[in-house]
């Protein structure tokens, strides 16, 4: 639980607040890894290059401990993965044995010396926004360090060691919260999440996420035993798609089920930037999910995810906090949140310099276009259900 002085007080909302830690500064999951860019240090830096994260809007983000990870993982893979972690610092390999396990030493999921200690602060970021708004009557939080939907009770999968969304929705009920929505617009379908709470009709999952795609699941037909929506989109899935999927899917859904919390999980690998996959969305149509999605429940937590390009990221994730914590959105960024950008690398490979509006802006154009009849039959498929 959060430590009792940092709590709500009784009867007062909460935020906007700002979860964040330098772990994500230190830390990376290897020179070949996706994963070697800065993402929530970029943000925070670029927050604070703005004057929009002032001592009272942040929180350091706690670290998770093994039993409060228990809530969804086996303990034997805590275990396990505490144990990696010490022997990454060694210099040492896992056991043979523990790729096909656990998924640990795999080249998605790879040793490195911060795997528990970076996860398990996402986690406890997840964990006290949870606790935090279940105590409240309303709030908002950003933990753009969570967002890890693709990790199984006792296995990493898909760059995720823990789920740490799976996490905060328990922490929820266990709160005493009963109809939650979770929200997922990542590249990736939210595999992770769904296995956790299908058929469980009090929480209502919708998953938005690029066809053939790996983890290649969620299609059209997947209902998660009766509460789940799956919309596979294809390649080239623009603003227009996006804002027809938000107003004849996502918001009335989501109105219809009346949740007392909402979880958003805001993947940046969908923006056109991304490297991973090949979707076109603008960050403007990130934040139009945001807005719309804020006044259909008291409580609302906003998570990061997927999201390779480090500045579209960047951009995406600090426009986010500014949009919930009513910031006005610039035009042209102010020279010492340019820095940052200019500041940022690849940190290895061979990828293409970012464009110059990467560095300057805040906001993408907009990337409108056509809407393809094979999103409308889908959508028509889901709202016969």
């Amino acid at each position: 639980m959060p430590p009792l002085a940092d709590r709500p007080v009784s009867g007062a909302a909460i935020g906007p607040l700002f979860l964040g830690s330098d772990i994500y500064r230190g830390s990376s999951y290897g020179g070949l890894h996706p994963l070697r860019v800065p993402r929530v240090s970029t943000v925070i830096d670029l927050g604070r290059a703005l004057g929009w994260l002032p001592p009272e809007r942040y929180r350091t983000s706690p670290r998770a401990k093994a039993p409060a990870l228990h809530l969804w993982h086996r303990p034997d893979y805590i275990a396990a993965l505490i144990e990696a972690e010490r022997l990454a610092q060694a210099g040492l390999p896992a056991p043979a044995a523990w790729p096909q396990l656990y998924g640990l030493g795999t080249l998605s999921n790879p040793l490195f010396p911060e795997m528990f200690c970076r996860p398990a602060t996402g986690a406890g970021g997840m964990l006290w926004a949870a606790e935090a708004l279940a105590a409240a009557p309303a709030g908002v939080l950003h933990v753009p360090g969570g967002g890890t939907h693709h990790g199984m009770a006792g296995r990493a999968n898909g760059f995720c060691y823990l789920n740490d969304v799976v996490l905060g929705l328990k922490a929820l009920q266990r709160a005493g919260l009963r109809r939650l929505a979770y929200i997922d617009i990542d590249a990736h379908h939210s595999d992770g999440v769904e296995v956790a709470f299908a058929s469980q009709p009090d929480v209502l999952m919708i998953s938005v996420h690029e066809e053939a795609r790996w983890p290649h699941t969620g299609a059209v037909q997947d209902d998660a035993g009766g509460n789940g929506f799956n919309l596979p989109v294809p390649r080239g899935f623009n603003d227009s798609e996006m804002a027809l999927v938000r107003d004849q899917l996502i918001l009335p859904r989501v109105a219809a089920h009346r949740p007392e919390a909402i979880v958003l999980q805001c993947g940046a690998d969908a923006l056109e930037e991304d490297p991973l996959s090949r979707l076109a969305l603008s960050n403007r149509a990130h934040l139009a999910v945001v807005a719309a999605l804020r006044p259909l429940a008291p409580r609302l937590i906003v998570t990061g995810g997927g999201g390779y390009n480090p500045w579209s990221v960047g951009r995406l994730w600090t426009a986010i906090w500014g949009l919930l914590s009513g910031q006005d959105l610039p035009d042209v960024l102010p020279r010492p949140a340019q820095a940052v950008l200019r500041g940022l690398s690849w940190n290895g490979g061979s990828r293409p310099p970012p464009a110059e509006h990467l560095l300057t802006t805040l906001l993408d154009a907009p990337r409108d276009g056509p809407v393809r009849p094979e999103i409308r039959d889908r959508l028509a498929r889901l709202a016969a259900r």
